[in-house]
This record gives C-alpha cells, structure tokens and sequence, in this order.
C-alpha cells in the first residue's frame, strides 16, 4: 500500500512539475476533459467547475463508479501494482508463483472495484453528495492546487451548497474494513488507520493530477508541434 502511494505521488509531481513552472494565465475557455490520464488512469468523474450546478442522479453516480471500477486502466493498474505487492512480498500468506500473483491480482482489483463503489455510488447515494470532481482550471498556481486537494474533504450536496466530504472519508474507511477479509498479514487497528491515510492521500494527489492534466497535455502537445 505504501509502495502504491508513493509510485502514485512520484508519478503526479514529475508530470505536475511543467505545469507548475508555468506563469498563471487568464481563465480558459471550459473545456471537455479527457477521459484518461496519461492513457490509463480513469477520467469519467472530472467536470469544469459550474456556475450553475446541477446534481447527478443515483443512476448517474453508479454509472460514473462502474465506469471506473471496469475501465481497462483500473484494470492495468492493479495488475502493475499486484506485481508490485508480490515482488516486496507484501502479503505472504498469498505464497509465490503464479497462484499468488492471481490472488495479488484479484485483490488489488477488488481494491479499486469496492473503493470506486463506496466512495462514487453507495455513500454519495445515501448522503445526497456529489461523487464528481470539480476542475477550476484558472488561478494562480496554489490556489488551485489547495482547491484541489481540498476536494477531498469538501465536495457539494445534491442541493447545490458545499459540505463535508463524509462520502469520500467514510466510503475509503467501508472499503478499508472490508478488505481486511482478504488481507489475512495486515488488520490490526494501526494497518487500517495506515491505509484509511494512504488512500486518502493517494486520492488527493489524484485529485491534483486531475486539475493540472489539461495543462500538462497543452504543454507537451505544444513541445511536439
């Protein structure tokens, strides 16, 4: 897990690092947002910040976290970070060889599948909150990142205003639980607060990541023209 967050933060301020050296612009134009990040991270709940907000039904919250959950990226994901996990023997009840990399695998996928699930569809459905996140895409360059990170501790209600994110906090916190019936090596008290920080942690680095990516795609399209 640990290993996972910090791959995911490497990856993030070494793509954000040319965008962040970037003077601030005027406001753009909004834009339509790419559906995956670097050709692999899911993109399906990214949006232009709304003057004008309108909410997304529940039908419309269980399409975004299958979306993610069953995209081919997630699934690349926790294949890489399955061989990753097996390589530092991050769970050695799972054993070696090929076996223990399906169980590796099927796990790390089971990861994303109920996380997506929890902090897209069941909570935001129960709690009348917004699973989306909202790109600002102007600003100066620390405000944006703050905003960003901010995300995950504030998002806005089916009713428009903003609220405590309890989706996101307490959606990771049922998937952490929940997972400790297949991590036979790590539920203890200590590991689960461990992984509640580290996914929340890798959520808002993902959140940056999102903020910035059309900035970063513009960069380089640039450079290659």
């Amino acid at each position: 897990m640990l290993q996972r967050a910090f791959s995911v933060v490497a990856v993030v301020f070494f793509l954000t690092g040319a965008a962040f050296a970037q003077p601030d612009s005027a406001p753009e134009p909004q834009e339509q947002t790419s559906k995956h990040i670097l050709g692999i991270i899911p993109n399906f709940r990214t949006i232009p910040e709304m003057k004008n907000y309108q909410p997304v039904t529940a039908k419309e919250k269980v399409s975004i976290a299958s979306q993610d959950a069953f995209d081919r990226g997630t699934i690349g994901l926790a294949v890489l970070f399955a061989a990753q996990s097996q390589l530092s023997n991050g769970n050695p009840s799972f054993g070696h060889g090929v076996p223990a990399f399906a169980k590796y695998a099927a796990t790390s996928w089971g990861d994303y599948v109920i996380g997506d699930y929890m902090t897209e569809a069941v909570f935001p459905v129960l709690l009348h909150q917004d699973p989306r996140f909202f790109r600002r895409g102007k600003g100066s360059t620390l405000s944006r990142l703050s905003y960003a990170a901010g995300q995950i501790f504030i998002t806005r209600g089916d009713n428009g205003h903003r609220q405590f994110n309890f989706s996101e906090v307490l959606g990771n916190s049922a998937a952490v639980a929940i997972s400790n019936s297949y991590y036979a090596d790590n539920r203890t008290a200590s590991d689960a607060v461990s992984k509640l920080g580290v996914q929340l942690g890798v959520d808002m680095t993902s959140n940056v990541l999102k903020e910035f990516w059309p900035d970063i795609e513009r960069r380089f399209t640039k450079k290659r023209r």
